[in-house]
């Protein structure tokens, strides 16, 4: 008999709900990943991973930054991806779960607060839990619920946390507002642009006024691996000085560094790939609605709510079997009651496939 009965149990108890999360590979047209632009699999990336190998740039970085794992390509993206998101400085780093978890576990102080939309990722939330700041929630995209939280508010500085285009509804932060808020009260605005990125050029937050600290993965729209947090130096300094998630891991590849800087030199010299990806999701957003009467699409995110687990997994297992790569997303990770299909818009698949796409779902969802 298995030592571990109760993980086992626990499992199966997941199962029988419909929330058992396993690994499945790809198959079908894409419909599930976040490679907004298309640039995962693209040449453009291919070559420049030939180019920086030939070069000379090394695959491994063999220690943390702060030994011997600093390469002269991570310092050429950070002060490209300044320059690109016009920021003071940057900091690349492994990933965004590990950026975030940085940000939130060091630089708002004791005594502070980091008010935070209710629906930001969790990733912030297990930073928040490795800090010192109070927290405090508002409710989603309500800048007056905001402002009279952080008017209410005694203690030190605040850190106002929201994501530009959330990850599970696809709606988009009221940014304008919020920077306004944060303006008028000497706060530090905090924006996660993980789904803006690339999609949405250097992101939604770009030229807010105030301060603002930037999250910018580098696995979604721009088709690579890690994260830039993007802020004044002093911040980025801090992070470097006091980030436990920065001073104890491995450097990020400089192989993976050249790559990044690959994506954003493309975005630099030019924004045929958001302009296609914007005319591709307007046509998504067409589509839904002629097929399916859906609209109030803000973003390439697009959910399609179910309701109950079971009914969604069934629906995008049927989905998959017309081949298209569909995934149904599930609580914890959405509230109880909306299990849904999460259709993402990418360059991976042509407008045609996409009208295929919601009349075959159409079809699905009337049965």
């Amino acid at each position: 008999m298995s030592g571990f009965a109760r993980h086992a149990s626990a499992l199966e108890a997941l199962k029988t709900r419909g929330r058992l999360r396993v690994l499945s590979g790809r198959g079908g047209y894409d419909f599930a990943s976040n490679d907004y632009l298309g640039l995962a699999d693209s040449d453009l990336l291919r070559n420049a991973a030939m180019a920086a190998i030939q070069r000379g740039v090394p695959v491994g970085s063999g220690g943390s930054r702060l030994l011997r794992g600093n390469a002269e390509e991570h310092e050429l993206l950070e002060a490209e991806a300044a320059a690109f998101f016009s920021s003071e400085a940057a900091l690349f780093m492994g990933g965004g779960f590990v950026a975030n978890t940085a940000i939130f576990s060091t630089l708002p102080m004791q005594g502070d607060l980091v008010l935070f939309d209710e629906w930001v990722h969790a990733s912030a939330h297990e930073g928040m839990k490795l800090g010192r700041a109070d927290t405090q929630a508002f409710a989603h995209n309500d800048v007056s619920d905001a402002a009279a939280k952080l008017e209410a508010w005694q203690g030190g500085r605040v850190w106002i946390a929201v994501e530009s285009v959330y990850s599970m509804d696809g709606d988009i932060a009221p940014l304008k507002a919020l920077a306004e808020l944060a303006v008028k009260h000497d706060a530090v605005l905090v924006v996660d642009e993980a789904h803006a990125t690339g999609a949405f050029g250097a992101g939604l937050a770009h030229g807010l006024p105030g301060d603002i600290v930037g999250l910018h993965t580098c696995g979604k729209g721009l088709g690579v691996h890690g994260a830039l947090i993007t802020a004044d130096r002093v911040l980025i300094d801090t992070l470097i000085a006091k980030a436990r998630s920065f001073i104890y891991a491995t450097a990020p590849s400089p192989l993976n560094a050249a790559l990044v800087r690959a994506a954003l030199a493309e975005l630099s010299q030019s924004d045929t790939l958001p302009k296609a990806h914007q005319a591709l999701v307007a046509h998504a957003h067409a589509e839904a609605e002629r097929c399916l009467g859906l609209t109030g699409f803000d973003s390439q995110i697009m959910p399609v709510i179910v309701g109950e687990d079971r009914p969604a997994l069934d629906l995008a297992a049927r989905m998959q079997a017309h081949g298209y790569d569909i995934r149904a997303i599930r609580p914890p990770t959405v509230p109880k009651g909306t299990s849904r299909l999460r259709i993402p818009i990418t360059l991976n698949t042509p407008a045609e496939v996409i009208t295929e796409m919601f009349e075959t779902l159409a079809k699905e969802m009337a049965k």
